[in-house]
């Protein structure tokens, strides 16, 4: 009769292969205070007992079973720690009655085929597997956890809180501070895209308002452009009521106007201008004479 691994060995490694699982699904790392590690852990603790006592019970059944002489032999071995027999059993031979015992009666080429049992790790690691699947789907299927949706709301709005943040502590942008940046181009084509492209059409191609992308321009307010249309989004269009003043109506942040110049600037002095004739609006105003962006 062999002797049994301890339940403390099984809990040792119940409690490792947990913290691996939630290590390596959880996006934040701070699976310790989920409530779902802790069930897990609770429920497969408990069944672990229960699986002890079970065994200790079939234990003594078949320890009844045995001569004097196998009860002696018995308890001789089960004086020996189990890492010890652990360590025995990497480097131990079998010994050829042992071999007798578990071989199997074919062979091949003159080699013979002998009927070991599966280590314990690899069995252990089989049923983990089947065990995780199982509660991963379920967690999976009718929860929040390790969903991917969940995760991205989860991720944007950890996002959009850490934006918030720093939109309340950093320097508000005006005309005076506002500075362009290439940085700040795809995140304004964004922002035209939300408040603008209604009127100025998709590319600021120009639509119910001026084109954008040429040379012509009905409101000339600053020396630079990207200066001029910060100036547009602050104070809206004196001629036109429809370009409303977006910073003063609160639509719009100062960088955010900051990022929508930058794009703007992008497409009027950085790409080919869109014309009538490639379905951009008819020129507006009087040509334009900016000063360098960088003077």
């Amino acid at each position: 009769m062999k002797t049994r691994t301890p339940i403390s060995v099984y809990i040792a490694v119940t409690i490792g292969l947990t913290i691996m699982a939630f290590e390596m699904f959880s996006q934040d790392g701070n699976y310790f205070s989920s409530p779902y590690f802790w069930v897990l852990l609770i429920i497969t603790t408990i069944l672990l007992f229960i699986m002890n006592s079970i065994g200790d019970l079939i234990e003594n059944e078949n320890f009844s079973r045995l001569t004097e002489e196998e009860k002696k032999q018995y308890l001789e071995e089960k004086k020996t720690s189990y890492f010890q027999k652990l360590w025995n059993s990497a480097f131990k031979k079998q010994s050829q009655s042992e071999e007798k015992d578990i071989l199997i009666d074919h062979g091949f080429d003159g080699i013979t085929e002998l009927d070991n049992s599966l280590p314990k790790w690899w069995i252990g690691l089989f049923w983990f597997g089947c065990i995780f699947c199982a509660v991963y789907m379920v967690a999976f299927a009718f929860t929040d956890y390790a969903h991917p949706d969940s995760e991205y709301e989860s991720e944007t709005q950890t996002m959009m809180a850490s934006i918030a943040e720093f939109e309340k502590n950093a320097p508000s942008v005006n005309l005076e501070t506002a500075k362009y940046s290439a940085d700040n181009i795809a995140e304004g084509e964004q922002l035209f895209k939300t408040n603008c492209v209604t009127c100025h059409s998709d590319g600021g191609k120009g639509g119910i308002g001026p084109n954008l992308t040429d040379g012509h321009w009905i409101n000339i307010k600053e020396k630079t452009l990207f200066k001029n249309v910060f100036w547009m989004l602050e104070n809206g269009s004196p001629n036109n009521p429809t370009m409303r003043p977006f910073i003063k109506e609160g639509t719009i942040t100062g960088r955010d106007a900051e990022k929508i110049a930058a794009y703007v600037y992008h497409i009027n002095q950085e790409k080919t201008p869109v014309t009538e004739a490639q379905g951009g609006a008819a020129p507006q105003g009087e040509q334009a004479k900016w000063e360098n962006i960088n003077e």
